[in-house]
């Protein structure tokens, strides 16, 4: 029988996600296998419980790898990448991909990858912990559903950023696999909730899932909100590991003039609704 796969995907253009990738083969005992794949070696590593992990470098950005299920069909898919933003603030974050509304950087309009939520919290809370054992001067975060690959399987980006001194920081880049590793290795189900409102990065949903067992899948930022229909928000409930137990709302994140829609959304939808 063959071993349940786990895949962790580098973009060998993204030099965050090259350091990340060497700390993933010096740390964690990944080896050389006799694959390759476009044209660079396959490293592979076999979990404790018999789960086969690969680590592949692909060429293309990794918000363009839409076709990496063509080539690997794994349990859970890990992207190790950059994080991009004006603000530069040295951020690690966790979020999963896909595209509540238009595909404008990679993906499928209106179509998100499926959340593994509880393996996206543990790399959370890996980099939480990670971030105060090593004094690491960087927000902890996760970041809205956005880009792409909008993909079949379950799939989360891990991400240090915001600029090229954090993708360069060969201290966070360990943090960013030893969470990678976290979610590569989760054997935990957490009560799960989709998120709606907030920021880009959402500190209360955050805050929510490293101080208590609450794990978020999708998360649905204020400035998406008006792109919401009932048929996107059951879709991301659906494409969701975990059953989606509730929907947080962080209330004040969320445009006034949405709200009123949003709740006729979520009555029809049918699920706890929690403010926050």
């Amino acid at each position: 029988m063959e071993a349940i796969l786990i895949l962790i995907v580098a973009s060998k253009e993204d030099v965050a996600a090259v350091n990340i990738a060497s700390h993933l083969l010096v740390d964690h005992g990944f080896e050389e296998s006799p694959e390759l794949f476009q044209g660079s070696p396959i490293y592979a590593k076999t979990l404790r419980n018999g789960e086969e992990v690969k680590l592949v470098f692909i060429k293309e950005p990794a918000i363009e790898a839409q076709f990496i299920t063509d080539f690997f069909k794994p349990r859970l898919l890990i992207f190790i990448s950059r994080h991009k933003s004006e603000s530069g603030i040295p951020t690690l974050s966790v979020h999963v991909p896909g595209n509540i509304g238009p595909a404008k950087m990679g993906g499928i309009p209106r179509k998100v990858s499926i959340a593994p939520a509880s393996a996206m919290k543990e790399a959370l809370k890996e980099l939480a912990l990670d971030k105060e054992r090593m004094n690491l001067d960087y927000d902890v975060s996760y970041e809205c559903t956005h880009h792409g690959p909008s993909l079949d399987v379950p799939t989360v980006f891990v991400e240090l950023g915001s600029s090229e001194v954090q993708w360069r920081d060969l201290k966070a880049a360990k943090a960013v696999a030893e969470a990678a590793m976290a979610a590569a290795t989760s054997k935990e189900s957490y009560p799960t909730a989709l998120g709606i409102g907030g920021l880009h990065y959402n500190r209360k949903f955050t805050k929510l899932a490293l101080t208590s067992d609450i794990a978020f899948g999708h998360i649905i930022p204020k400035y998406a909100v008006q792109l919401v229909d009932l048929e996107v928000l059951k879709h991301c409930v659906e494409r969701t590991v975990e059953k989606v137990e509730k929907i947080v709302l962080d209330w004040k994140g969320i445009r006034g003039s949405d709200k009123a829609k949003l709740m006729d959304i979520l009555d029809e939808v049918g699920l706890p609704i929690e403010k926050v």
